[in-house]
Formats: C-alpha cells, structure tokens, sequence
C-alpha cells in the first residue's frame, strides 16, 4: 500500500538503464542510457507530480474526514480521539417519514434536521451529529390516522420511539459524550422528547452527563419564524402549518431537489386533501426559507451553550 511519498517515489522509478547488446563502430557496448537519459529524467519528473497528486488526495479524504461533524463519518479511533480532545457534545436528529403534500418529498424532515444539525454542531465548535432517527411516531395504522393515511409515510408507537432515544442516549454516555442534545423537525414528538430527558436526567444525576430536550428548534418554526416571514410579505393563510409557505420555503433553501416546484401552484390550490394544512406554498422561496434557516441555527446554537454552562462539571 502506498502511505508516504517514499514509496509513491520507489514505484514511480523508470527501470535502471540496460545494454541493447548491439555494438558501437568502436566496438564499445550501446547502452539506451545513451540515448534516454534525458527521457529518463522527464519520468523522475513526471512521477513526482503524479505522487505528490496522490499523496495530497489521501490527505484531502483524510482531512475532510476528520473535518465533518457527521459520527458516522469517523472511525471509531478519530471519534475517540476527537472526544478526548473536548467533542463531547453529540447532537442527536430526529426527522420522520411522512407525506408533505404533492409538491414535497417524503424525507423532508431527515434532509432538513441532518442539514440545520451539521449548522448548529459547526457554531458550536465541540459537537458532532449522530445519524438521522428517521422513524417516530406519525398516527395509527389502524384505522390510520393523521399523516398515515397518505402512501409512505411510516410510523411506530411513542413507547418504541422513547425507548429508541433512550437507548442511544445511554450509548453515548457509555462512549464519553457529556452533552446529549435532542433536535426534533416534526411537532408529534417533542413531549416524547421531554419525557426522555427528565427521565435520562433524573437517572444520571450524580453524573456530569445530561440530556437536553431541545425544543427550542422545533418552537423557533412555529414563532419567531412566522413573525420573520409576515415582516417579510407573506400572509397568515400563505404560512401554514404543514406543507404551506413556511415549510416548503425551509425546503427550497436547504435542499429545493426535495421540492416539486411545478406543483406548487397547482389547480385547484392544494389543502388538507392533498396533505397541505392551513397554507399556500405557491409563494415559497428560498429566501423567504433561509430568514428560517438562520433563526434555527442561531437560536438553538443559543439554548444548547445556555444549557451547557449549566451542566454539573
């Protein structure tokens, strides 16, 4: 395996000149060093630039590994290093599968929890993401309720997901994270969120490890965002409550590959038939959507350095 630049340069190496067995009219041995010396030196050359571009790649891998905030993006001997070395803030994101209308995709929640996560770890400085708890709890199955009377969207009980949680919590503080944050994208489980941390809190309480149920994330969408947007031009019933202007316009500037924006003015408008609550999204915009995105990330940037100058030390 080539690691370093000695054996880039051992394998790069033209072949040693070799004698062609034809004579010289003196009778002398005609060597192709005679002729490819110079040939020779351009291969020296040339291997060298091309192991200083391979070499400079495997440390452009590395340092972007060890640059993402994402666990699943470490080995497990770059995580333990990292936690030794202070990143003992795991932000946990928790999204959902379930419909968003026509004109939105099914993985809007885990695209956008992940996306806003790596924002939130990277003001941070000492935190890193875990995956994406895409399943939770979206309705009954039978008779289906809520969200799970649309196609694809996928549920499980609020005891499961508490105990999903629960579990993941404890296996970060088996492996040396302090602060366990808790982000959730969709409005159905932030009790269960609570109920978590109290409970993990109340265990752990002669310990300096806690559970912080971040509902601010969630309560930013629901306030301080709709007051960005109404000061911005958008009407009340344009907003929504799911799938209006609100939640599309977050889509369109996280990732507007999830949104399809050739349904969004559809005939007649879209409404809770179609998986729109309470809302417009004919209007959406990235811009209006990253006046949601900054308020997010700054805000629960804030409540999660509150928390953590609270904690037992």
């Amino acid at each position: 395996m080539i690691s370093n630049f000695r054996d880039c340069r051992r394998l790069a190496e033209p072949p040693a000149p070799y004698t062609n067995g034809a004579g010289t009219t003196d009778g002398r041995p005609r060597s192709n060093a005679t002729y490819g010396a110079q040939a020779r030196t351009i291969a020296r050359f040339a291997g060298t630039v091309v192991c200083v571009w391979f070499l400079s790649g495997l440390a452009s891998v590395a340092n972007a590994a060890n640059a993402s905030v994402l666990l699943e993006d470490q080995t497990w001997t770059e995580l333990s290093d990292r936690i030794a070395a202070g990143m003992t803030t795991i932000i946990v994101p928790i999204g959902g599968t379930e419909q968003s209308g026509p004109a939105m995709a099914l993985g809007k929640h885990n695209v956008r929890v992940k996306f806003l996560a790596e924002k939130i770890a990277g003001q941070l400085g000492n935190a890193l993401v875990a995956p994406v708890i895409s399943y939770v709890p979206e309705g009954a199955i039978d008779p289906p309720t809520a969200h799970m009377r649309f196609p694809g969207t996928i549920t499980i009980s609020d005891k499961t997901f508490e105990q999903l949680l629960e579990s993941a919590a404890r296996s970060f503080k088996l492996h040396g994270f302090k602060t366990i944050v808790l982000i959730g994208d969709h409005g159905g489980y932030q009790a269960d969120e609570r109920h978590v941390a109290d409970r993990l809190n109340a265990e752990w309480r002669k310990t300096p490890v806690r559970v912080f149920a971040a509902l601010e994330y969630y309560q930013i969408t629901q306030g301080a965002y709709v007051d960005k947007l109404l000061s911005a031009g958008a009407t009340r019933p344009e907003i929504g409550t799911h799938a209006g202007l609100a939640d599309t316009s977050l889509m369109l500037a996280i990732d507007p590959s999830m949104v399809r924006e050739d349904r969004l003015a559809a005939t007649p408008k879209l409404d809770a038939g179609d998986g729109v609550y309470g809302g417009d999204p004919t209007r959406s915009s990235a811009a209006f959507g990253q006046l949601g995105v900054d308020l997010i990330v700054n805000g629960t940037t804030e409540a999660i350095r509150k928390f953590e100058k609270q904690q037992p030390k």
